[in-house]
Formats: structure tokens, sequence, C-alpha cells
């Protein structure tokens, strides 16, 4: 196989350059179009996501990025044949829909790759532009998937992955890249969507898109008080947040404390403090971040719901509590360790601000009866996803309300 540094097309659309970042056997893009769908959840995509897994596993600088080494876990293939299991438990007949154009953020290292999975795991051809920025992450995963594009073995299923590296000035590339796609699968902001959406689909193509999102984390105090290890919680919480600089749409701004008043004071104390031990070994706060929390915390005191600063050390930790809570707490939010705290009479109390931009409620402390309440009774207009304190960023395929293998595939009927 040959590697390609660069793809010209004989299209007449115009491209600037397209960098294929992995190996591959395509003379141009319009090859695709002849890679026939396959079943969803085959044996062949199970066996290479667990060969990916096993690759990635086995490189020594794995320890170094938890977020990697929690994507291989769940490239194994026992994992995989456990979700193969739930899907299929109803005989239904589902295969991919064609070829997957997949637009994976560029604030989320890691995130290509599950996008990647879930179009593998529905059968079908993938194109995915991975972020442009120099992600040592990134360079892993594809480092593992160019090793096995080698092995004959796995040479169908190779075929079937296309990474992309192009710069965002370069719409003619998107352009045609949208125009030979089934489905376009865009990770990004609302603007970033917008942009993409100029690029016309073909007639029965569709887009599925994942846009700016805004997460919150609900702890009980009544239970946490009682918690015996609190650096456990906090570790998770670090995972959700600081690890990814609350970039990623499931990290919480918001936290909402629940439970008696001298109880939630209690366990501020101890979260915040065992929140705080840990950033200081592991995070390094850049000055433009420093300033940028003064900034958005003038532009919230200003603002109609008001804000007061809990008093604190050093700059790592900025807890701030509004005077009152409404659905506009989401247009106040920081990178680098800015929460915004509140304590509510209720978990009821949640579902009267969040609305469709409310995306993940992590939680602590809660049972899932009260969180099934919440859910049926409360009925809050967004939130899709609701997990324990250190796995917001656990990857899913149910992902913001949508079943991306059923979304990514069709059914075929037979009667």
């Amino acid at each position: 196989m040959q590697k390609f540094e660069a793809v010209a097309t004989p299209m007449k659309t115009s491209i600037e350059s397209i960098q294929v970042v992995n190996q591959t056997d395509l003379n141009d893009f319009s090859t695709l179009r002849e890679i026939r769908p396959s079943q969803v959840f085959s044996d062949e995509g199970l066996e290479y996501l667990d060969e990916l897994s096993k690759l990635l596993i086995k490189d020594s600088s794995i320890r170094e990025y938890p977020d990697v080494a929690t994507f291989a876990f769940y490239c194994r293939k026992a994992n995989l044949i456990n979700l193969r299991n739930a899907f299929l438990k109803e005989g239904r007949i589902k295969v991919g829909r064609g070829i997957i154009f997949h637009i994976a953020p560029s604030n989320v290292p890691v995130n290509f790759a599950y996008s990647l999975v879930a179009g593998l795991l529905s059968g079908n051809a993938n194109v995915i532009k991975i972020p442009s920025g120099n992600f040592q992450q990134v360079d892993m995963i594809v480092s593992a998937i160019n090793k096995l594009s080698m092995v004959q073995k796995y040479r169908l299923i190779s075929e079937k992955i296309i990474l992309v590296k192009y710069s965002r000035e370069n719409v003619s590339a998107t352009k045609l890249l949208s125009g030979i796609c089934n489905v376009r699968v865009i990770w990004g902001g609302d603007k970033s969507i917008e942009s993409v959406r100029r690029n016309e689909l073909q007639p029965r193509a569709f887009d599925i898109t994942f846009s700016d999102r805004y997460s919150l984390c609900v702890i009980n105090a009544d239970n946490y008080i009682h918690e015996k290890s609190p650096r456990k919680i906090a570790d998770g919480f670090y995972n959700d947040t600081y690890l990814f600089d609350q970039n990623a749409c499931t990290s919480p701004h918001l936290i909402v404390w629940l439970g008696l008043k001298e109880n939630v004071k209690k366990s501020q104390s101890i979260f915040w403090g065992s929140l705080h031990e840990l950033v200081k070994e592991k995070y390094m706060l850049d000055p433009i971040q420093a300033i940028d929390k003064v900034s958005q915390f003038y532009n919230q005191s200003l603002s109609g719901i008001g804000a007061s600063k809990v008093e604190a050390e050093d700059n790592l930790i900025w807890r701030i509590q509004p005077d009152k809570i409404d659905s506009s707490i989401e247009e106040f939010r920081c990178i680098g360790g800015y929460f915004n705290e509140y304590h509510a009479s209720s978990i009821s109390e949640i579902a009267n601000l969040a609305n469709t931009k409310y995306q993940t409620m992590s939680y602590y402390g809660l049972s899932r009866t009260e969180l099934e309440s919440f859910v049926f009774l409360d009925n809050p207009m967004g939130i899709d996803r609701i997990v324990p304190i250190g796995k917001t960023m656990d990857f899913s395929l149910i992902w913001d309300g949508y079943d991306l293998i059923s979304s990514l595939s069709r059914e075929v009927e037979i009667i």
C-alpha cells in the first residue's frame, strides 16, 4: 500500500490540499463509492477494533493519556460484543448507509476516534476530518491505524477508513466530501455547524449534528458528607473538567448542591479542598485563562443574575455564587476552573432551567429512582445523559439523544 501525503481528485471542485494521514490504497475519494455497506457490528469490524485496542494498550506512553486508555478499553471485543447483543436482540436486519463524513471537534483529541468507531460498527466507509492541531493522543491512534492498514487480514476494514486534515478555510474540501457522503456527522459549535451546512448534500443524505451544549453536576450533600474517599470523587471530577480545560460539552460548569444547609457547607469545604490539592499537583493555569476568568466574572456580576466569588488562596478554582439562577446561567461559562455554584431546595429546580442546551448531568449521592423521577415527573426540556461523577467523558453509542448505530444504518424489512 502507498501512503499519500496529499490527494488529487478528478472532480471539478478545486481543493487547496487534503492531507490523508493514514495509509490507504485509494487513488481518489470517488473510489469510496465502490465500497459496499456491511451489516452492523460485523465480526470483521469487531476484530479490527479489538486489535486496535491491543496496539494502543501496548503503547508505552498510554499511561500519560487516560483518554486514550479509556478509548482502548472501550474497543475491547468483549465490550463490543455486549453492545452488539443489546442492539440486535430484536433480530433486526441493519446495514450501513454508505459513506459517513465525520467532522471532529478541534479541542477534544480522541473524539474523532469514537466517531470512527460508530461509523465502523454501523457498517460504513468513513472519511474523518481529524483535529488540525498537534495532539499526541491523535498521533498515537493514527499510528495504530497505520499499522493495521499494513496487515492483510484487515485490508477490507482499512479501506473503509480515511483520516484527513485540512484547514478550516479550505471550504472546497468540505464541499467535495459533503457531496459524496450519505451522512454527515458534525461535531462542533453552532457557528461551525452553520458554516458546514452551507455545503449541499445528496438528496437522500442528511446531517447528524452535535452542537454547543452545557453540562452540570449535582451533588447530594446529605450523602456526600459521609464519603470516605473524597479524593476519589475529586479525581473523577478533575477528569470531567480540568483534563480538557472544560472545553468538552460534557464538562460541568454549574455545580448544584442538594441537602441540608449545614451538610452543604461542610461538603463544599471537603469537595473543593480535595479538588484543589489535585489541581495543584496536576494542572498548569495559563495566564490568559486567569484573565478570562476575571473578565467573565465581571460580565456575570453586571448581568441580571449577579454573582459573588468565594475567596480562594490562588487562581486555580473560581467558585462563583450567583444571586439567582435561571436558564441564562449557561451564558456565563469559562475554561480553566470556573464554576457557578448553587444550593437548590430540590432537584426539581434544575428542570426549570435545563433547556435544550443542556447535555450531561453528572451526579453524586442520588439513586436511580430519584433520577428516573426527575426525568419522568419533572420533565426537563434538556439533559440527554445522566452519569456518575468521573464518567462524563465516557463514550456511548447513545449520544445527545441520538442512537448512533440506528442513525448511521438503515433497516431492511423482510416480510
